[in-house]
């Protein structure tokens, strides 16, 4: 099998292109997912029996429904609504729904791994159950659970070729096209292949250097 180098040539400045919005869409969505988990992780600090229920329930539908059926719920249902939203905005609402879902309970396992020890000593000398969560809970919680949560950041970012089925141009919708008007499927699912490595093996690695020496307090030494 030959490919077509001068071709595939041709198709990178709008890989370049697709590859931005592949990054704007990931970033965007796993800051919108991490401050939904942290305002989930909040709200059921409070043990309010029927907030915390709506937050699980909230959890378990979006851990345990399709990416595709809730993207395609916003961007058919809305309209029915009288709200039209971008395939874009869609994306990020959909996709902060599942990743909301998925950091929520990152950090909820990690505050529940705290010892109660704390949480009793911290009572004794006066803290607030606000100052336990912001000054004990949360930051072992981070500590305890960065292996989770940069595992759920990659997956989130990965999950942004979803989003080329509401017409977002990242990679995948990129190389759909191109495949479909000019019929180069092996040099364009190259290209595609390619560019995701491009993207994601120096980003997993530069989060396992963070995560190893935050774990360890090595920055700044």
């Amino acid at each position: 099998m030959n490919l077509d180098l001068p071709f595939i040539l041709t198709t990178l400045p709008a890989f370049g292109k697709a590859v931005w919005v592949t990054l704007q869409l990931g970033t965007l969505v796993i800051l919108t997912s991490l401050a939904v988990a942290l305002l989930n992780v909040v709200l059921l600090s409070l043990h309010k029996r029927l907030l915390s229920a709506l937050i699980r329930g909230y959890v378990e539908l979006a851990r345990n429904t399709p990416l595709l059926i809730q993207l395609f719920f916003l961007y058919f249902g809305l309209p029915a609504l009288g709200l039209s939203l971008s395939g874009f905005a869609t994306a990020v609402i959909a996709m902060t729904f599942l990743g909301g879902g998925y950091l929520t309970e990152a950090l909820r396992a990690g505050i529940q791994a705290v010892p109660a020890s704390q949480l009793e000593a911290g009572r004794a000398i006066g803290l607030s159950r606000w100052q336990l969560l912001r000054h004990v809970q949360l930051p072992q919680a981070w500590l305890a659970t960065l292996p989770a949560l940069f595992a759920n950041f990659i997956f989130l970012l990965k999950e942004t070729t979803v989003a080329s089925a509401v017409a977002v141009p990242e990679l995948l919708y990129t190389t759909k096209n191109y495949i479909a008007l000019y019929y180069k499927t092996y040099e364009m699912l190259a290209v595609l292949t390619l560019m995701c490595v491009l993207i994601f093996l120096p980003l997993s690695l530069a989060l396992r250097v963070v995560e190893r020496r935050l774990q360890h307090g090595q920055f700044g030494h």
